[in-house]
């Protein structure tokens, strides 16, 4: 995949879990995650301009240009190799926003890996992820293309080999501001750090949790509410600093019979966990 014609995958992630393990001098705070790519997706095209602009085909609503994702990865990539071409993004949304399943920094991670490609910078993967850091702490490891343990405010990462599952993925009808979330005075910011090997054994999983899960239940009664019914079903846990929360299956067929019994006033979704990103095999 590298022309201009095709159409650019941005896929979303689950958080399978997410201690918030201090808070750094910088403000930003220490992570342990590890992250799921599933198959619900952005897509991406891009068109060249000749006049070196970065533009949107349709902005979306409520994001100001200056602070939409792809347009400043664009710019950032031009920047840091003096690219005189410009391009214009067109994206379809499919990922929820404010839902913590890194939409926005998927699409930003895809926008580095198309316009890699399609104006042949050559930058290696390693250097996408730098970039991308500089966009948001969840934009490297779209780069990064695999499931991954995730130290550091979320830019350490190590592969992880995950086994095939299927989540149902409940949508409930809120946007959560993630910085608002973390500058919660509430938010629990001591958890002990664990071994990578203790997320992978049944005595671990017991005390796996989403820390920023009690700050956001306690502020968005629908997020609680969506929590509450999907326990009945298996355990269920928040994705990020939410809305989305979510169960995990062995089978499609068990996540489907779950999903049958989804009351009409929730949204919700069937998703299959993902072995590594659709781009993964683009950069190196």
């Amino acid at each position: 995949m590298n022309s201009w014609q095709d159409a650019w995958p941005a896929p979303a992630k689950l958080n399978l879990f997410l201690h918030v393990t201090g808070r750094r001098a910088d403000g930003y705070h220490s992570l342990q995650t590890a992250f799921r790519l599933i198959d619900l997706a952005d897509s991406l095209h891009f068109k060249p301009r000749a006049d070196g602009a970065l533009a949107l085909a349709r902005p979306l609503a409520g994001v100001p240009p200056e602070q939409d994702l792809c347009l400043r990865a664009a710019a950032l990539l031009k920047q840091a190799t003096g690219h005189s071409g410009g391009v214009e993004i067109e994206l379809d949304k499919r990922i929820p926003m404010g839902g913590g399943l890194g939409g926005g920094s998927s699409d930003a991670a895809t926008t580095l890996i198309a316009l890699n490609q399609l104006w042949r910078l050559g930058l290696k993967r390693a250097e996408l992820r730098q970039l991308g850091l500089k966009l948001g702490a969840d934009v490297p490891v779209f780069v990064f293309g695999e499931n991954a343990f995730a130290e550091g405010v979320g830019e350490l990462l190590t592969p992880l080999a995950l086994p095939q599952a299927w989540y149902l993925l409940l949508l409930p009808p809120v946007q959560v501001p993630t910085a608002a979330v973390f500058a919660a005075p509430e938010l629990t910011r001591d958890s002990k750090p664990i071994k990578m090997l203790a997320f992978f054994k049944g005595l671990e999983q017991r005390t796996l949790r989403n820390d920023l899960q009690p700050v956001v239940s306690n502020r968005y009664p629908e997020v609680a509410h969506h929590l509450a019914w999907l326990r009945q079903h298996g355990e269920a846990r928040m994705s990020g600093s939410g809305a989305c929360v979510f169960a995990e299956f062995s089978t499609e067929a068990a996540a489907r019979a779950v999903h049958a019994q989804l009351p009409q006033t929730m949204r919700g979704l069937v998703v299959r966990g993902l072995e590594r990103h659709p781009l993964h095999d683009l950069s190196r």
